[in-house]
């Protein structure tokens, strides 16, 4: 099966674009692309990415299941474990590693959670 040459007919749209013209169409149609994937990652998490996160942050691979583990038991996965950490970390004034052997230990949820809400 051999496919028909349609290029002239196809391109006829984009034959009379300047060089400039042609590169902003480009990337605007890149943007129509890649705009979705953004936002649904924007949107949309995993465990595994917010461990992965969590890791960068400094917390300990043993830590890093229950935090996010608590994350999803309390609805608040979708702000990120590593702001919940954050937050809880800068309204105690303690280290990021601090509030995070407090969350993994169980400590510290209600006062994570209430820092969402509102």
């Amino acid at each position: 099966m051999k496919r028909a040459d349609d290029f002239q007919e196809r391109r006829k749209h984009l034959a009379n674009l300047s060089d400039e013209e042609l590169y902003r169409r480009f990337w605007q149609l890149t943007e129509q692309v890649i705009d979705p994937l953004l936002e649904l990652g924007k949107k949309n998490t995993t465990p595994s990415i917010e461990r992965s996160v969590l890791l960068r942050m400094g917390i300990s691979s043993l830590n890093a299941k229950p935090i996010v583990e608590g994350c999803i038991d309390r609805g608040l996965i979708a702000k990120g474990a590593g702001n919940v950490l954050y937050k809880l970390a800068k309204a105690k004034e303690i280290s990021i590693r601090e509030a995070g052997d407090m969350l993994a230990e169980g400590r510290g949820w209600d006062e994570a959670a209430a820092l969402f809400r509102g």
